[in-house]
């Protein structure tokens, strides 16, 4: 038997964005900075204190979800199993063996549409208008469920609820899925966090942006940031074994090289310093690379002065000097944050930009006070071949992923 380690490769990437569904319209987006916050006009969304939000207005899941599956899901999932469409075609993924092809996602709330419409017909017209997926379609693990059970993988499945910081996590736990010996992974997440009950739940966090100007509302970095502003949409991976990629002349868009996570709590920013620089140096540990190694940075941008304060801080702990000048950028700040949907996202503007040669800009910032080389303004044309992707989420996870060029990289 082979001891050989396995290496992970991207071979296939999902997207539905505010900026964009399909990789190519994201891009073009995220290259230019072009804004897409906007102000929230939905039914009953419209009288709540968020008004600010990345929203995926051109999605209709009619056409692209068949209707078994439409009427037993979520707004989720509805995302989810687009943008796994969209993967599984990238990678040209060929017939394998059924329990050798897993799903792992992660979420941050679960659908909350769903519940609430289904809740709604309980409280006005009584429990015969409840639907049986009630039961099902609002669960964390439904993306999981309707991607494996509609792809026929009975592989290795998971879905991580850790927080925002489980897009980067659940990836990790799909590399570690393939270097235990599955063909292939299925991995993302996509959040839908617009709508009245969702938004409400979302009104505890102290650290969400109430500004009700696009322009303004999410500036992560800038002396203007006054918290962030959440967004829809996610992304999907498909993850290999590299060299069994290679033999069947998939394109490796990019490899999983390393990752870090650690927990610092909740109800003080700057603790996340810490943590923060830890999972960064178990990720780079992880990798065997140095930090001077490092290209590019996507930063978590949380859009909280203290928060903000303490990712720059962190950089500089696990970087050290190489930290002032590794160019940083948060496209994030074009679209919101898709809580465990964002780091995904950033996962694919990261293998994109390697892919490309071109690091895109933070929409919306000019300046920054912090000492980082934020790419504000326009994109850069800098050959990258190593990223490092940061997370943290709202309830004290953080978690770092170091990303490696593919074949096609710059």
């Amino acid at each position: 038997m082979s001891t050989r380690p396995r290496h992970t490769a991207v071979t296939g990437m999902g997207v539905v964005a505010p900026n964009g569904i399909g990789t190519d319209v994201f891009w073009k987006a995220v290259r230019e900075g072009t804004p897409h916050l906007a102000r929230i006009t939905r039914d009953g969304c419209t009288d709540l204190p968020l008004a600010v939000a990345g929203l995926v207005d051109e999605f209709d899941p009619v056409g692209t979800v068949e209707d078994k599956f439409l009427v037993q899901t979520d707004r989720f999932t509805h995302f989810a199993l687009h943008a796994a469409d969209q993967a599984l075609t990238d990678a040209g993924l060929p017939d394998l063996p059924e329990y050798s092809v897993g799903v792992a996602t992660a979420s941050s709330s679960g659908g909350g549409a769903f519940g609430q419409r289904e809740l709604q017909n309980l409280w006005s017209t009584g429990p015969g208008s409840v639907g049986p997926y009630q039961s099902i379609a609002w669960f964390y693990a439904a993306s999981t469920g309707q991607i494996s059970i509609r792809g026929g993988f009975k592989g290795p499945c998971a879905v991580l609820a850790d927080d925002e910081a489980g897009g980067l996590d659940a990836v990790a736990h799909a590399a570690r899925s393939i270097a235990r010996g599955a063909d292939a992974m299925v991995v993302g997440a996509a959040e839908a966090p617009i709508a009245p009950y969702s938004m409400v739940c979302q009104l505890g966090y102290q650290e969400l942006s109430l500004s009700r100007d696009p322009g303004r509302a999410y500036l992560p970095f800038d002396s203007a940031a006054c918290g962030f502003s959440p967004a829809e949409g996610g992304a999907v991976l498909v993850l290999e074994e590299a060299e069994a990629a290679r033999r069947r002349g998939a394109p490796v868009r990019a490899t999983i090289a390393g990752h870090g996570a650690t927990f610092t709590g909740t109800g003080d920013w700057s603790r996340s310093r810490h943590g923060l620089a830890r999972a960064i140096g178990l990720a780079l540990a992880q990798a065997r690379i140095a930090p001077s190694e490092i290209d590019v940075v996507f930063a978590d941008a949380l859009g909280v002065p203290a928060a903000d304060q303490a990712e720059v801080l962190a950089l500089a702990d696990a970087l050290g000097p190489h930290a002032a000048d590794v160019p940083v950028t948060a496209p994030k700040s074009g679209y919101g944050r898709a809580y465990c949907g964002g780091p995904v996202l950033d996962c694919a503007a990261a293998v994109l930009a390697m892919q490309h040669g071109v690091i895109p800009p933070t929409p919306g910032v000019f300046a920054t006070e912090h000492d980082i080389d934020l790419v504000t303004g326009h994109a850069r044309t800098t050959p990258a071949r190593t990223a490092l992707v940061l997370s943290r989420g709202l309830m004290g996870c953080n978690a770092a992923l170091v990303l490696r060029a593919g074949d096609s990289g710059a």
